[in-house]
């Protein structure tokens, strides 16, 4: 509005005059550069300018009530408090109307988009680093109101005080260097915001728009807001509901509101805390794992909100990472806007938050647990492997909850998962561990030779086969004071053997020289080689050194290309098998030729687990064993594709057999 005169400093700043009922102010140095960032920063967000003007009616409606019940001059609303939303689609406006308690000219001039206290550098060093990811970021500074002018190029504001003796004014502005104050012609108390859209905002000139913006944003506000008539939003949150008045269908019903799951949740959790924080939550656990859940830019499904109104889609800092499948919603009058997503994180608002938050999920889980062990096992299926890196994290120090709910197929339980609990419960007499057993081959993990003296001693050995249980077990160190050991590396004590009986002790003294024969010849390939306590059908294994890198972690870390230092195995053999007791036979005998045989239980070892790391020697050295016995069994003759260097040693072939 073009006006002459001189500038004048008044309480609200400077201004120029005009006439007496007609004012226009300069905005001061720090609101144009907000209103500058505004209008060319944040095209990316720029659907949340109904978001802003929405919670500000919804303010403005509760200091009205609020002041009614101690003011009898306050003047009435015109009909049933609420937010009203027009559209015209003609006219290219969209206005906002509330019945709230209004303003007057000293509070329009003084008040009307306070800057919050983070102050102009701060947003501007916000969006300079967000870039494009503005999310809550309008909230988050209080530019609220000034949100209209990313998509107007004039915002009118008419309204009526409702205290007494107040008059209506206008307010208006394009978004530049000023805006103007004058008479207005509201009769009623409340305030009518209009915005005269630009022409790069005209898609949001749809009623259809206009009512899905309020719905996705401003769904919970406590009051109704009626969009060309209709209500749009619910008509109460129904975490401000008392729980004891709601229904399972009720909970249901909202979890896929907010969700967009077409299944029912597994289980929810409803909590109102009031303290030093307060606090109220509706938090849900999926039945299915969500399919994008193990990317890292995987965003959390809980939405915070303030006062109903919703400030963050993916408030990630209120769950640590391991229950990021958690999704619902956080409402909170003491969480700090003014601050970036960062450094909301370590707000003790939201550190008080989140722990609360996390015990009580984990408590859930663990009821649900005890409650329902097959809709808990189902869970475990889904989500299980996201939960265990939490035991490594241990960011909320909720370790003992998290072993509580751990759950693995184990040597007895034909695939059924079992708690360590349930293992511990079980101990067969003389057995004084957890026992468990890490491998990436999950189809033949239980048939793995190192398990056979467990198998005979009765012992149950937790089966872990996803990479990340090797680093749950560096983190588990014990279960209700009970020591975890590893049955690839941990001492199998005779003592839990009934009384050796003869021949098995006479069968360990005849294969003690071919051990330490052997260890000379295999130096170079294993760091020792021992007699076996936990062999019963195979002649060797291969079992890592006690307080070194598991074999089954360095084949994970070399899966992802890390340099990882490998640690020499130890190669254990059966001094009760044929193979083993024949070969210490004829070594104790001092029968030439043996080198070959030896190499070929370090082959077998490693061919049970499932890897060979010289298969052309091996197939040599096969190939050559397999000509010399069908030479043999044929009386003589027999072809071989061997270099003489290599052909079979001159030694009896009841090796291959039984011993006699």
């Amino acid at each position: 509005m073009a006006s002459s005169g001189r500038w004048v400093q008044t309480a609200s700043g400077v201004h120029m005059s005009a006439t007496e009922s007609q004012e226009q102010h300069r905005f001061e140095a720090d609101v144009r550069q907000i209103l500058h960032l505004v209008t060319h920063s944040l095209y990316s967000d720029r659907e949340i300018f109904i978001r802003e003007l929405v919670s500000n009616a919804s303010d403005a409606l509760d200091r009205a009530r609020f002041l009614s019940l101690s003011n009898d001059d306050l003047l009435a609303a015109d009909g049933d408090p609420s937010v009203r939303i027009f559209v015209d689609e003609e006219a290219k406006t969209i206005t906002i109307s509330d019945d709230g308690i209004g303003l007057t000219r000293e509070q329009a001039a003084e008040h009307l988009g306070t800057i919050a206290k983070s102050g102009t550098k701060a947003f501007a060093q916000m969006l300079k680093e967000k870039g494009t990811d503005t999310e809550g970021l309008i909230g988050q500074f209080g530019v609220g109101f000034y949100s209209a002018f990313m998509v107007a190029d004039k915002v009118t504001v008419q309204s009526l005080s409702g205290l007494s003796g107040s008059e209506a004014i206008v307010w208006e502005s394009d978004g530049g260097e000023a805006y103007t104050l004058l008479p207005g012609e509201r009769t009623t108390r409340g305030t009518d915001v209009t915005l005269h859209l630009r022409d790069d905002s005209h898609d949001f000139c749809s009623i259809d728009k206009v009512k899905e913006i309020v719905q996705k944003h401003s769904d919970f506000v406590s009051w109704p807001v009626l969009v060309d008539g209709e209500r749009a939003n619910q008509e109460q949150a129904l975490w401000t509901r008392n729980p004891a008045e709601l229904e399972d269908d009720d909970y249901i019903q909202f979890y896929k509101h907010v969700s967009g799951d077409w299944q029912d949740p597994l289980t929810w959790l409803h909590v109102k805390i009031e303290g030093n924080i307060q606090f109220s939550a509706v938090l849900f656990v999926p039945r299915k794992r969500p399919w994008e859940l193990d990317r890292l830019d995987f965003k959390v499904g809980l939405k915070l909100y303030q006062k109903r109104v919703k400030i963050l889609d993916h408030a990630d800092a209120l769950v640590p990472r391991f229950l990021r499948f958690v999704t619902g919603v956080v409402d909170s009058p003491d969480v700090d806007l003014n601050v970036s997503r960062e450094i909301l994180q370590q707000t003790g608002a939201v550190k008080a938050i989140r722990k609360q938050l996390t015990k009580r999920v984990l408590k859930k889980l663990r009821s649900l647990s005890r409650e329902d062990a097959e809709a808990f096992n189902g869970f475990w299926g889904e989500m299980g492997h996201i939960l265990k890196e939490g035991l490594h994290e241990d960011s909320e120090n909720v370790k003992d909850l998290l072993t509580e709910l751990l759950r693995y197929p184990t040597t007895k339980s034909d695939g059924e998962l079992r708690s360590l609990a349930d293992v511990k419960k079980d101990f067969v007499e003389k057995q004084d561990a957890i026992w468990y057993f890490t491998s990436v081959d999950k189809e033949r993990i239980g048939e793995a030779p190192v398990l056979e003296g467990f198998k005979k001693r009765d012992f149950e050995v937790l089966l872990m086969s996803d990479p990340v249980d090797e680093w749950v077990v560096m983190s588990v160190k014990d279960f209700d004071g009970t020591e975890l050991k590893s049955a690839i590396s941990g001492d199998l004590d005779d003592e839990a053997e009934e009384e050796e009986d003869p021949i098995a002790k006479a069968a360990k003294e005849q294969a003690l020289p071919l051990v330490t024969w052997m260890k000379g010849l295999l130096e170079s390939d294993v760091a020792e080689v021992r007699l076996s306590n936990r062999l019963t059908s195979s002649p060797s294994v291969l079992v890592d050194q006690e307080g070194a890198m598991g074999s089954n972690l360095e084949r994970i870390l070399k899966a992802a290309n890390q340099d990882v230092f490998a640690s020499k195995r130890v190669l254990e053999v059966n001094p009760e098998h044929p193979m083993v007791k024949t070969l210490a036979r004829l070594n104790n005998e001092g029968a030439p030729g043996l080198e070959p045989f030896a190499r070929l239980l370090l082959d077998h070892a490693a061919i049970a687990e499932g890897r060979l790391d010289d298969p052309k020697g091996f197939a040599t050295r096969l190939q050559a064993l397999m000509s010399r016995a069908a030479e043999g069994m044929g009386g003589g003759g027999a072809v071989t594709d061997a270099p003489a260097s290599e052909a079979a040693p001159e030694v009896d072939v009841e090796i291959l057999g039984e011993d006699s």
